[in-house]
């Protein structure tokens, strides 16, 4: 547990990394002197590598295994924000949050095949929920840190605290994170040749999932294995899905910092932060719907069906509450903001979004997951 937690931790700052200049829109364009569209790129980039970066780091975690890949990516994370809080362009700036986003993809696609290795099929909805959980918390506690940050600070606190707070992960990467992946096939040992069980540190040894078998080929295998299943029906539709999601997030995120600043609402900045509050009480409200629920519903197909595996594609009967409830958020969102009414419609409509966005996200994952068990890293 010591390790999933570790790596939840991790997922947490790096979306937290990814919302921080979600609420500092207006003062990097001041900064900078740039509009307030360019000054959203320092947001848009850092998500673009969020995703892509994993087309790097699920190759290598194949070769290396999980443990080095996360404390490579924390070091990258930390470096990249230590690079932010120094840049002196826009340019510069640009550059660190693109390899700040880097850094933390390594806990993005990765996380779902680390829960494939370490728990069991019926449980496996509830448990990928507590991952969920952390990426959505950072992505809307987020501006709610950083807000106060910026606002009693600068942006390049933000990105300091940041840093640091990677560092704490890493040192705890470095002490609690074990390597969940095997390579061995298994095999009944004779009882005088059954290996001795691995000590403490031993599993903290950086080789225990090293691959020796042909790694470059193994990395570029894999390379081209996530090319190939970003076109499987399944992985393109739940890959749009999510993809969707994350998107209104950021234009709700970037919106709310821009329209609540100017008249007729004139916030501070960290009643901007403290707006995204609505949004976590969603994503707590979804933690059963999008984790428990698409267990049990699995669990009881299983036992109607007579089969021994639950099928994938039962989950997504869950997926009909948020389906219900997020585009309606998102309407009642854009026409309280076109109507510059009074905050609470706002609230209601964010919230009913990141009910869904939760939700959604985490049974799309865990039905490809399930589907693709062995190549869940490839797949997400």
């Amino acid at each position: 547990m010591t390790t999933y937690a570790t790596i939840c931790f991790f997922s947490f700052i790096a979306n937290v990394n990814g919302s921080n200049f979600t609420v500092a829109i207006v003062p990097l364009s001041k900064h900078f002197h740039v509009g307030n569209n360019r000054a959203t790129w320092l947001t848009g980039f850092n998500v673009l590598m969020f995703g892509l970066g994993n087309v790097i780091w699920v190759p290598l975690m194949r070769v290396l295994g999980k443990r080095p890949v996360y404390l490579v990516a924390l070091i990258v994370f930390v470096a990249a924000n230590a690079w932010s809080t120094r840049a002196t362009s826009f340019g510069s700036l640009l550059g660190g949050r693109m390899i700040a986003g880097f850094g933390a993809s390594a806990a993005d696609a990765t996380v779902p095949s680390a829960v494939a290795d370490m728990f069991f099929l019926d449980q496996r909805g509830h448990c990928m929920m507590f991952f969920h959980f952390a990426l959505s918390s950072g992505i809307f506690l987020g501006p709610l840190i950083n807000a106060y940050v910026v606002q009693l600070h600068s942006w390049r606190t933000s990105c300091e605290w940041i840093g640091i707070a990677g560092g704490v992960i890493f040192v705890l990467a470095l002490l609690f994170i074990r390597e969940p992946q095997y390579n061995l096939e298994r095999r009944q040992w004779p009882e005088d040749q059954i290996p001795a069980k691995r000590t403490y540190t031993g599993w903290l040894s950086l080789t225990v999932g090293l691959n020796r078998d042909k790694p470059v080929r193994r990395f570029l295998i894999t390379f081209w294995d996530i090319l190939c299943m970003a076109f499987y029906p399944p992985v393109f539709w739940v890959g749009c899905l999510v993809g969707m999601f994350v998107g209104w997030t950021i234009v709700l995120q970037v919106t709310a910092a821009q329209i609540f600043l100017r008249p007729p609402y004139l916030w501070q900045l960290h009643s901007v932060g403290i707006f995204s509050i609505s949004a976590w009480i969603g994503v707590i409200l979804s933690f059963y719907i999008g984790g428990k629920l698409i267990d049990f519903v699995a669990n009881r197909a299983r036992q109607y069906d007579h089969t021994i595996k639950p099928k994938p594609e039962k989950r997504l009967l869950a997926l009909i509450v948020p389906f219900l409830l997020s585009p309606v958020g998102l309407i009642i969102y854009g026409q309280c903001m076109a109507h510059h009414t009074l905050w609470v419609g706002q609230a209601f409509g964010y919230a009913m979004h990141s009910f869904g966005f939760t939700a959604v996200s985490n049974i799309a994952v865990t039905f490809a997951v399930d589907c693709y068990q062995v190549y869940a890293g490839e797949a997400l």
